[in-house]
């Protein structure tokens, strides 16, 4: 592995997929729908299928959207997914070292992106690169320690602390949410520049347990990360089938309660 290799712990498993087209601006990204204007060129890194793109280019207009990741698979899955339209250009790209001049965007986004990388700060100090003066940077990761839930069954206590495992054997940072506003500053973004916040996913009903309870079931049986616990030893697969179980029965119970915490930031440049 190079020095800023990245090694995405989730896998491009169908299920992961699956997962990643139920995210939209408003479930995701919020918090950067105030910022948004008509004609801005945006850079959506870490565009997975496309679903948060789609909507972002709705929001600054056609053909000023770039979308860049690091599997050319994913690309053209998301290149088939969003509408002709919307005049998206996608490529693939290391976070670490982007193909773009400086000061190439007004809006620079990424959901879910710092937690896989090797060094997040080196990132953030990228996006900074190709945003220009007086545009916008706008991070969002999930923080899996501060994920809580309901039942508050065994199978899911093991199934965090073997993702904690797995993540940081790819040098990734499963907590990423609460290291956001320390990274950026690290990367020299002026504290008085930042704005911090956080947001959540809740799964209760019925249709949302059965869909993430779901989801989960099959992940932690079927995606790299299973393939990963497996073979460095984490985990046997009768321990990943116990925890298949867990979520199913999670899913099942009508009091099930599943909280995603995630960490924000805005970045005035």
């Amino acid at each position: 592995m190079t020095e800023h290799q990245n090694h995405y712990t989730h896998g491009y498993h169908a299920s992961v997929l699956r997962s990643h087209r139920w995210r939209t601006v408003e479930n995701s990204a919020a918090y950067l729908l105030p910022e948004l204007k008509p004609g801005q060129t945006l850079l959506d890194v870490g565009c997975g299928p496309g679903t948060i793109t789609a909507g972002l280019a709705e929001r600054v207009g056609a053909g000023l959207v770039t979308a860049v990741d690091s599997s050319a698979e994913v690309l053209a899955q998301a290149a088939q997914a969003v509408p002709e339209a919307a005049g998206v250009r996608f490529e693939t790209a290391d976070v670490h070292a982007l193909p773009f001049p400086d000061a190439s965007f007004d809006v620079v986004h990424a959901h879910q992106v710092l937690q896989h990388v090797a060094d997040p700060v080196l990132a953030l100090r990228e996006m900074r690169r190709v945003c220009r003066a007086g545009g916008v940077i706008a991070v969002r990761d999930s923080d899996y320690a501060g994920f809580t839930w309901f039942p508050q069954l065994p199978e899911l206590d093991e199934w965090n602390a073997l993702y904690h495992r797995v993540a940081r054997a790819n040098r990734g940072e499963p907590d990423a949410g609460r290291m956001l506003r320390a990274w950026a500053l690290a990367a020299g973004f002026e504290a008085e520049r930042v704005e911090a916040s956080s947001s959540t996913w809740c799964f209760a009903a019925d249709e949302d347990r059965a869909w993430w309870g779901g989801m989960w079931a099959e992940r932690i049986v079927s995606s790299g990360i299973a393939e990963q616990a497996v073979e460095e030893g984490f985990a046997t697969r009768e321990d990943l089938e116990k925890l298949s179980k867990g979520w199913q029965t999670w899913a099942a119970d009508e009091r099930g309660w599943f909280s995603v915490l995630h960490g924000e930031l805005l970045y005035r440049a």
